[in-house]
């Protein structure tokens, strides 16, 4: 499995691996843009293939021009096919059937495609418009199907649901078919827990704790490796180890996890025997900004 770290251009998702499927709960149209436009337009800037299929509360129309705005040269990667975009009934319904096995078929399709003409992967983000109508339980059925193939597969999935269409049960029932759920409402984020935290017995390193701790800072990969004298990639490393001992799926919901559980406070852990002076200094001038 390829388990290298692809942006995905929201500051709260951070950088994930392929095969990653999220849930974003979100209020109105301005926080839906806020959040997909991104997504998408660093999926084009780092050669993905990108499909969107949204639906009410908004038209083609209106995500066509949000990423017109938004995105230098959208038109050329439509032209070209770097993107496509289709009604989320047009997408997921044929003659209001819901058919699970041709909607991953789909998939499927899309994604080989991408493949052989060369992209690097697949990004695609679909806006539910099922809270309430008969296809409900088919499609929590489709998002479960989802979750377990998409694992290995070069492609990013973002499902979107609005908050005042989802109601808790079906909130709490889309968070559990998911990696990583977490709600936008007038720009705040919140993480969605789709079950009461467990004990687990935890055995992060020192280093494990400290590369989180700064991830939880906002900082980047690289920025953690010039704070604390290592390279990106031994970062990332541990960033990687760090999610596997929590049952993360990502570094974003590593950190949920290790905020949650105390595993890293408001203060940096103990300094790691190797660690040198630059990481007191860089927070000394954080806190003076």
């Amino acid at each position: 499995m390829n388990t290298d770290l692809r942006r995905t251009g929201v500051n709260a998702l951070g950088d994930m691996p392929w095969g990653s499927h999220v849930c974003l709960f979100y209020e109105s149209k301005d926080d839906l843009l806020d959040t997909v436009v991104p997504f998408f337009k660093t999926g084009l800037e780092s050669n993905e293939f990108c499909l969107w299929a949204p639906s009410q509360p908004l038209t083609l129309e209106e995500a066509r021009t949000a990423l017109r705005r938004r995105i230098p040269d959208f038109d050329l990667y439509l032209a070209s096919g770097n993107m496509e975009i289709f009604s989320g009934r047009e997408w997921y319904l044929r003659g209001n059937q819901f058919g699970l096995k041709r909607i991953t078929s789909a998939w499927h399709e899309k994604l080989r495609g991408a493949l052989a003409k060369g992209y690097d992967g697949m990004r695609a983000s679909g806006n539910a418009f099922w809270p309430g109508t008969d296809h409900w339980k088919n499609f929590c059925d489709y998002e479960r199907e989802l979750n377990k193939w998409i694992k290995g597969k070069q492609m990013t999935a973002l499902c979107t649901y609005q908050i005042v269409e989802s109601g808790a049960a079906e909130m709490l029932e889309v968070a559990q078919a998911h990696q990583l759920a977490v709600a936008r409402r007038k720009g705040d984020w919140e993480l969605v827990e789709p079950t009461p935290a467990t004990a687990r017995t935890h055995s992060l390193t020192p280093r494990e704790r400290e590369v989180l701790w700064w991830a939880a800072e906002g900082k980047s990969a690289a920025q953690i490796g010039e704070i604390l004298h290592i390279t990106k990639r031994t970062v990332d490393e541990h960033t990687h180890n760090a999610a596997r001992k929590l049952g993360a799926a990502n570094r974003t919901q590593a950190v949920a996890i290790g905020l949650r559980e105390r595993l890293i406070g408001k203060s940096p852990p103990p300094a790691h025997k190797n660690h040198g002076p630059n990481a007191e200094s860089v927070l000394g001038a954080r806190r003076k900004t």
